[in-house]
């Protein structure tokens, strides 16, 4: 099975990059919560003891408000650099790999999106592990403070590596989550039972809903086990 590829004109390359950039900054910001919650709950921290609902208010307790959006500055600071680095190498694969009439296979498609985020996360890895890091620390008592002083205090203590611990996690989890998301949402695309260009925006929003939920939940072990080794100080 092959699917098209073709260039919508609405839109310049800059233009599709910013949109991109800052719907991701708007969704980063606004769910900066509950990825406060994963990851301290994935590194293992004391807040995470009592369940979901229990690690919000042992958050609000010790840090307050503010808890819930450490290391918000880092992801975000890692979205446009990533967002650029993934849609350029990914047309880029694409267009090598596409039939003179503008056409790929699915898997050929699926394995341009696993690399782009590949090489996407290689370029911006040690904002990630700044992330980890901030998010894991008490905010009260700061071991880091800013993303510049977090980096250059890993950098100084443990070295270059140490920006980069858990990376081939990263490229593990691609694997299952790429073929989870392409393969679910070609699933559901055949139970609405009509072509995919007349989907309205609520089916598009419950295909990717549904897509990435499953896809996430297949490289969860992944995550975890990096974002353990991203906490890590040795």
């Amino acid at each position: 099975m092959v699917v098209s590829v073709k260039n919508d004109t609405r839109l310049t390359s800059s233009q599709s990059f910013l949109c991109a950039g800052f719907a991701g900054l708007f969704s980063k910001t606004i769910t900066s919560p509950l990825e406060v919650v994963k990851i301290k709950s994935q590194v293992g921290t004391f807040h995470c003891k009592g369940g979901f609902l229990q690690t919000f208010l042992v958050i609000h307790q010790n840090e307050g408000l503010r808890g819930f959006w450490k290391g918000n500055m880092a992801s975000c600071l890692r979205l446009f650099p990533y967002t650029a680095v993934h849609l350029t190498t990914y047309k880029k694969i694409v267009h090598l790999h596409m039939d003179e009439l503008g056409f790929i296979s699915q898997w050929r498609a699926i394995f341009a999106g696993g690399l782009a985020g590949v090489a996407a996360a290689l370029l911006t890895y040690p904002l990630e592990v700044v992330e980890t890091r901030l998010i894991a620390q008490n905010s009260r008592q700061p071991t880091y403070i800013g993303v510049a002083h977090t980096l250059s205090k890993i950098y100084r203590n443990e070295g270059l590596p140490a920006l980069y611990r858990g990376f081939s996690l990263t490229v593990l989890g691609a694997v299952p989550f790429s073929v989870g998301c392409y393969a679910v949402y070609m699933s559901l695309d055949k139970l609405w039972q009509e072509p995919s260009f007349r989907f309205n925006p609520l089916q598009n929003f419950i295909n990717g809903c549904i897509a990435a939920g499953v896809a996430q939940t297949l490289s969860y072990p992944f995550e975890t086990v990096k974002r353990k080794m991203q906490d890590t100080h040795m």
